[in-house]
């Protein structure tokens, strides 16, 4: 698969892992990302459904003048499985002086099933550690997880995120108050 677009702040333009491969995010992808993030509210903190209008918006306000960039605020790549694109994710909240960022992550919903879902956040986990700690240099990765979300939480704890701590009753959703779980990664 050939990347036209990437990130300048990275050395490498696509990781591999297996059969799974990220890169910079593409054009083509971002409105498969739309849907996927509209089917999956309840576990994003994304208040209501993004349009076709602002999905472009975003995109072209927000993350493609950061390919430029040498310390953009976010890296999204697209992450595909077999050459098909299966998910997105990246780094968020970068904190390029504490060379630290946020883990992002989601799946095409058709993949949520637990033996398929722990293959691919398993290999997402293993390139997108590959990109922040080998090409960028970065020393700490960490996420945010809902609670409700017991199985994504399995798979960060088996993959050297450790749980660092909780926001207790930190969200709404479907009017019950959830707790949020904070997990990090250090390159050791």
């Amino acid at each position: 698969m050939e990347v036209l677009n990437h990130y300048s702040c990275l050395k490498t333009k696509e990781f591999r892992h297996k059969n799974y491969l990220i890169c910079s995010i593409r054009r083509d992808d971002i409105m498969h990302i739309r849907l996927w993030r509209n089917l999956q509210i309840d576990v994003l903190r994304q208040k209501g459904e993004i349009s076709e209008e602002d999905q472009l918006k975003y995109f072209e306000s927000v993350v493609w003048p950061t390919f430029n960039q040498d310390n953009p605020r976010q890296i999204l790549m697209s992450f595909f499985y077999e050459e098909k694109l299966i998910g997105y994710g990246g780094l968020v909240h970068i904190s390029w002086e504490d060379k630290r960022a946020e883990v992002s992550f989601l799946v095409d919903p058709s993949r949520i099933t637990p033996e398929i879902y722990e293959h691919d956040f398993t290999a997402f986990l293993t390139l997108i550690k590959m990109m922040a700690f080998s090409d960028l240099g970065f020393e700490r990765l960490y996420t945010e997880t809902y609670d409700i979300r017991e199985k994504h939480i399995s798979i960060l704890e088996t993959n050297d995120f450790q749980r660092e701590g909780i926001m207790r009753k930190h969200v709404l959703i479907n009017g019950k108050r959830i707790d949020s779980i904070i997990h990090g990664c250090l390159n050791e």
